[in-house]
């Protein structure tokens, strides 16, 4: 049945509205910038791919599947300037999964294909549409099971390479005293690959976000949705974190992080200070990482030392446990360390379980890895995960 009033409105007509009403949702707090600017370069992708002048009714299902293949064939920028002759830390972006390299990720296309859903679905309830084509539509991004092909996360030694580096001063300072950033790329560093935040929830810290309770120091992160978490640092960290105050410059500015010149700084300038300090990590453990990236990193490690999952989630800013799926990357002979060291093979010290849980693992030592049976198997875990990093790269 048709609606009441239908408003046969061009593709491009219908984005614009459509796009005016989310960028609104920011100042209500329903949306993030950050979201809407992303729903925003969606609908604009969509109406260079669907073509302007047509008018959005006539859209069928068939239409917006060409649209999601067209998409889906679409290079990839980032990867096409990771994938330049010269380019530091080249990545692998072929494998399986069906997006050759260039092309969209399956990810970029699950996003991409959201975004044109939120479309026609705010189109069908504003009566711009008679019935919504999503429902008709066919193609769907293939989901890449297991370790993916561009790895994410650093092994144990690159990341301990990272943060080795990040708290060791650079060889040559500058030679102005108000333009060293040793202290405040150090901070940034551990935060990213200890605490695992999100870029803008990094960059959008002030100093007033970091509190001490109790003798622990906490930072109130303000995440997506308006969600807000408050996360214990480490030691290490606090530490850090206390250093760069005693040096940060002079400024009016209340943000944490700030440039020499005493701004706050921006997304683009972190992954600047990640690949200044990757310079100065050893050639063997060093590996080109983004921001994200180091999200990755936190997670994997966090789960692999065997930190309760709800633990991470919260840690993360997740509302849903499902989520750390896609956080979490394979760890070289994890599954090993993990087979030699099952629950249902540790019996009582020197007992028959024991002796057989020893004779899994190949050597005299107890199943859990230690002479006498004693040590925690968490950090067993890390401890062997960690050696075997050394002899594969992620």
């Amino acid at each position: 049945m048709l609606p009441a009033r239908l408003n046969r409105l061009t593709v491009e007509e219908a984005a614009d509205r459509y796009v005016e009403l989310v960028r609104a949702k920011t100042s209500t707090g329903a949306l993030s910038p950050a979201t809407a600017e992303l729903y925003a370069r969606d609908v604009a992708t969509f109406v260079r791919l669907a073509g302007p002048e047509r008018v959005l009714d006539d859209l069928t299902g068939e239409d917006v599947d060409a649209v999601l293949l067209a998409f889906a064939r679409k290079p990839d920028e980032r990867r096409r300037a990771a994938e330049s002759p010269g380019a530091a830390g080249t990545r692998n972006t072929g494998g399986t999964g069906g997006t050759g390299a260039g092309t969209q990720s399956a990810a970029s296309q699950g996003r991409f294909r959201r975004s044109v859903s939120a479309l026609f679905k705010h189109a069908a309830l504003a009566g711009w549409v008679q019935l919504n084509p999503m429902a008709a539509a066919s193609v769907t991004a293939r989901e890449r099971g297991g370790l993916r092909a561009e790895r994410r996360a650093l092994t144990k030694e690159q990341a301990e390479g990272l943060i080795g580096a990040a708290r060791s001063p650079a060889e040559e300072p500058a030679r102005r005293r108000d333009q060293r950033t040793d202290a405040r790329d150090a901070l940034i560093v551990l935060l990213l690959a200890t605490v695992g935040p999100r870029v803008s929830e990094l960059v959008r810290a002030d100093v007033e976000d970091f509190y001490t309770n109790d003798g622990v120091r906490y930072w109130r992160i303000f995440g997506k949705g308006g969600r807000t978490r408050d996360v214990p640092l480490p030691r290490d960290v606090a530490e850090a974190f206390d250093a760069y105050l005693a040096v940060r410059a002079a400024s009016q500015e209340k943000a944490l992080l700030l440039s020499w010149r005493g701004r706050r700084l921006a997304r683009g300038d972190v992954q600047g200070v990640i690949d200044r300090v990757q310079r100065r990590v050893e050639p063997g453990r060093r590996r080109s990482v983004t921001p994200h990236g180091l999200r990755h990193t936190t997670a994997t490690h966090l789960l692999a030392d065997g930190t309760d999952m709800d633990a991470v989630r919260r840690v993360l800013g997740h509302s849903d446990l499902s989520t750390l799926g896609r956080y979490r990357d394979e760890l070289p002979g994890e599954l090993e360390v993990a087979m030699r060291a099952h629950p249902l093979l540790r019996g009582p010290r020197g007992g028959a379980d024991g002796a057989h849980g020893a004779k899994l693992g190949g050597t005299g030592e107890s199943a859990d890895g230690s002479a006498d049976g004693s040590a925690p198997v968490a950090d067993r875990r890390s401890r062997e995960v960690g050696d075997r990093s050394r002899d594969e790269d992620g």
